[in-house]
């Protein structure tokens, strides 16, 4: 029985279109944290593999919190399949909140690395301000240290109302020196954690959400110059009887040329789940969400040398972990779970992205917060499918 289960395994990776039905495996060869500033909380990582072998991970860094006003965009590099990383960089920070970063290098070799501001800080720090004066009106809030209290309000006094509003926004940055040097921020109308993609006919397309529009719109934008600047270009249908409730999407071009995204779902129907929708016209048109059956999100996409899709997402549920699952389909089905790792503490964990190294391992890395240390680290798994 033994030798026939690693034959089928054998044959559905030779030939992934004609053996659906062999279920992979995922065989973990190894985990580690890799972070190496305990003193700040990680959160949102994306990691991809350059043309020239090099790794490169961007994240929020310098936090206190999943909610603080010190959010930056933070990288670091590897160029020995993440054996090692260099220490870790600065390459955004702004007077507010810069959150989850996505990075990507285009056909020409720049690197794009996305992220947007929040304000999102400024409720905690109204409470623990009502709290320490002994004004608040029943809210429910653990109070601040005073010395954590003044800092945040430190933070916020650096710019006015207007001045801060003013800052929200969905962002890239650009490299064209192979990150030595970065571009001002060029404003990308949607945002979500792991950014745009490139397609085989040159453009970028960004699948993402409207954060700070009125209307708040789910879709796709795009850029024909490289990420310079980009346009709106399709809105991506409500499924009947669900609200304004899609985030965080990110999509992947199907070997057949068909593009999917996927969306997390809050809505009542398939709460916790992930949707998915497609286009088959490059984008200016999209099929109405559907569920497909995986509870978690957020995830991430990846096409696969052989052709197949392999989508990542955060289970925020016992056992609390990373999952992946693989589409032999471009994306029609997708298979069963895979455990990337089920040690997790708690919700506070996930956004896993992932690559293929040069011989098919697998490398996937992802923010969790554990029991030692304190703050949310990155962690990584190297594996094979089998």
């Amino acid at each position: 029985m033994t030798n026939r289960r690693q034959f089928i395994a054998t044959t559905a990776l030779a030939f992934p279109f004609i053996a659906r039905g062999a279920a992979p495996a995922a065989k973990i060869i190894e985990t580690k944290v890799i972070s190496q500033q305990p003193e700040y909380y990680h959160g949102w990582p994306t990691v991809v593999r350059r043309q020239n072998g090099e790794l490169w991970v961007s994240w929020s860094g310098g936090r206190e919190s999943h909610v603080c006003p010190f959010g930056q965009v933070h990288a670091m590099t590897s160029r020995d399949n993440g054996a090692t990383w260099s220490f870790p960089r600065v390459l955004l920070d702004t007077a507010t909140d810069d959150r989850d970063s996505g990075v990507l290098e285009t056909a020409k070799g720049t690197l794009l690395v996305s992220t947007f501001t929040s304000l999102a800080y400024e409720d905690h720090l109204a409470k623990a301000t009502a709290f320490a004066e002994h004004t608040d009106k029943g809210w429910t809030t653990k109070s601040m240290p005073p010395e954590q209290l003044a800092k945040w309000k430190s933070a916020q006094a650096r710019l006015s109302d207007a001045e801060r509003k003013a800052e929200l926004g969905e962002w890239v940055i650009r490299s064209t020196d192979g990150g030595k040097s970065w571009s001002n921020r060029i404003p990308t109308i949607v945002n979500s954690p792991h950014g745009p993609i490139q397609l085989k006919d040159g453009r970028l397309l960004y699948a993402g959400k409207q954060l700070w529009a009125a209307e708040r719109k789910i879709g796709v934008v795009e850029s024909k110059d490289d990420g310079q600047t980009w346009q709106w270009l399709a809105e991506i249908p409500t499924r009947k009887g669900d609200k304004n409730a899609y985030h965080e999407l990110h999509a992947v071009e199907a070997a057949d040329g068909a593009l999917i995204a996927q969306i997390r779902n809050h809505n009542v129907a398939n709460k916790g789940e992930t949707l998915q929708t497609e286009s088959s016209d490059g984008g200016k048109t999209w099929s109405e969400p559907h569920a497909i059956g995986v509870w978690g999100l957020p995830s991430h996409l990846l096409r696969l040398r052989d052709g197949r899709l392999l989508m990542t997402y955060g289970h925020r549920r016992k056992p609390y972990g990373n999952q992946a699952r693989i589409s032999a389909d471009n994306g029609k089905t997708w298979g069963e779970a895979m455990i990337l790792s089920d040690d997790g503490i708690g919700g506070d964990l996930g956004y896993p992205s992932t690559v293929e190294l040069p011989d098919g391992t697998l490398l996937t890395l992802w923010y969790e917060t554990m029991q030692e240390p304190k703050l949310a680290v990155l962690r990584q798994a190297t594996w094979r499918l089998e």
